[in-house]
């Protein structure tokens, strides 16, 4: 019973044209699922402009307040800090992997200092974990923590309990191994920062 029909030359040419269409199907559906990852291969107009500079208005930007921004497929962190947050940095130094910023390759060399800023006040960071990527949490507040009862204000990644002071700087035995990156920047004015040109390769040469 099983068996019936097998050798059956209907059945076997009615084989073949089920065999035919199913092909036929199956080579349209490749098609349309085939587009999606073709397109997804060309560069987006977002992609294009992923390595051009972009422009930061920070006249609005108020103490304590940060300001995301995205530059190459990363976030930007434009930070107003507080006199008591800068007062607070070289207190820190003690706790810190690289408290004077020696890894060259975690800022451009004209940031310098605790601050590792252009104007005091201002940090450009960004925002992403040296360890494994995460984005860390902003605990601006100068007030005990429960990761630590000292805390002056910086930057706690909850993945895996890294953290950094309001410069960027990573704090000791923590699996972060380095600083926070600062972006190449220039301020264009007092109000608008230019993320990815050098203050030397701009075209005024502001700072």
């Amino acid at each position: 019973m099983a068996n019936q029909g097998v050798n059956d030359p209907v059945n076997q040419g009615r084989r073949r044209f089920l065999t035919a269409t199913t092909a036929v199907v199956g080579a349209v559906g490749a098609g349309f699922v085939a587009v999606p990852f073709i397109k997804s291969w060309n560069p987006s107009a977002r992609a294009k402009l992923a390595g051009a500079p972009v422009t930061a208005d920070i006249s609005a930007l108020a103490e304590g307040q940060r300001l995301i921004m995205e530059w190459r497929g990363q976030p930007i962190w434009i930070v107003k800090r507080s006199k008591a947050i800068l007062d607070a940095l070289p207190t820190l130094d003690g706790h810190l992997r690289d408290p004077k910023s020696e890894n060259k390759d975690q800022q451009p060399a004209y940031i310098t200092g605790e601050g590792r800023s252009i104007k005091p006040e201002i940090s450009v960071l960004v925002g992403l974990c040296t360890h494994l990527g995460c984005s860390p949490e902003m605990k601006a507040e100068i007030r005990p923590e429960p990761f630590d009862p000292e805390w002056k204000g910086g930057y706690f990644c909850p993945c895996h309990k890294s953290r950094f002071d309001m410069a960027g700087r990573v704090f000791q035995g923590v699996p972060a191994p380095t600083n926070l990156v600062v972006p190449p920047h220039h301020y264009e004015n007092d109000n608008t920062i230019i993320i990815g040109v050098d203050p030397s390769s701009s075209s005024k040469g502001a700072a």
